[in-house]
């Protein structure tokens, strides 16, 4: 598979969020289309937007690292995020991040690690 393999495409995000000590923060889980790739700027994914909403579908940036993609059985999936659902998505796409400095002051950028998980997520177990 290269990135020009996802255009198109239909994918279920789940990202989990650390702090410093490893403890876990949030969990989201996302879903859309791939809008575009690109090697160094990422993959662009536009996600679905709220069942009824009429305002302007938001583009989510992933790393441009294809080990983090698995095919996803069929199925029917939520967005946590918007509520809207996606049926038999192509790709399932699991990230770990991982805040990196811990002394930042409001309003400043905070730094995190986007680690892939390479294990195919358990998906109905």
């Amino acid at each position: 598979m290269t990135l020009n393999d996802l255009i198109n495409k239909h994918c279920l995000i789940g990202l989990s969020y650390f702090n410093l000590k490893g403890d876990l923060l949030k969990q989201s889980q996302l879903c859309g289309k791939v809008v575009t790739v690109d090697s160094e700027e990422g993959i662009s994914i536009e996600l679905l937007p709220r069942p009824g909403a009429e305002t302007k579908v938001p583009i989510f940036k992933l790393p441009p690292n294809l080990i983090a993609w698995f095919t996803a059985p069929k199925g029917t999936y939520s967005d946590s995020e918007t509520g809207s659902s996606l049926t038999d998505p192509d790709y399932l796409v699991t990230w770990d991040i991982h805040q990196t400095k811990d002394d930042t002051a409001e309003g400043e950028h905070e730094w995190w690690e986007w680690i892939p998980r390479t294990e195919p997520p358990q998906v109905g177990q």
